[in-house]
């Protein structure tokens, strides 16, 4: 038979066991740079929402020539070119300048991070599928 100290301690492990994954599991690593919607130029936004749902967020991103999107973070997603461009893009691997044809495509699977700056002639026209 178990006494009432160790009934007491036998919570006091549990609890300090419960306390502890609470912990945990809320020091996934926060994103301290805007999403894509946050995220503007000059203070002026270039995405708008174009629908919403709990399982997925579609964004239409507008980049006339000589604005771009501040540095920000992209959730997982997939990405389809309206219009295209010419863009100078900063990420974690660098500096590029690349020609985005018109119906191109593009996705990641894990977080990223970058910022743009159409440097063409033509204005820009995206759609972000994100999932959430």
């Amino acid at each position: 038979m178990h006494s009432n100290i160790d009934i007491f301690r036998e919570w006091q492990k549990v609890l300090f066991f419960a306390i502890l994954m609470v912990l945990i599991s809320n020091c996934s690593p926060k994103q301290s740079l805007p999403d894509p919607l946050e995220a503007g130029w000059e203070n002026q936004p270039v995405c708008e929402v174009l629908q919403e749902t709990s399982k997925v967020r579609i964004l239409k991103c507008t980049f006339p020539p000589g604005v771009g999107h501040e540095k920000h973070f992209h959730a997982p997603h997939f990405g389809y070119t309206i219009t295209g461009s010419r863009f100078k893009i900063t990420d974690d691997s660098g500096v590029k300048e690349v020609d985005v044809k018109s119906g191109s495509t593009f996705s990641k699977e894990v977080i990223s991070t970058h910022e743009v700056l159409n440097i063409g002639d033509t204005t820009a026209v995206f759609l972000i599928i994100e999932s959430k």
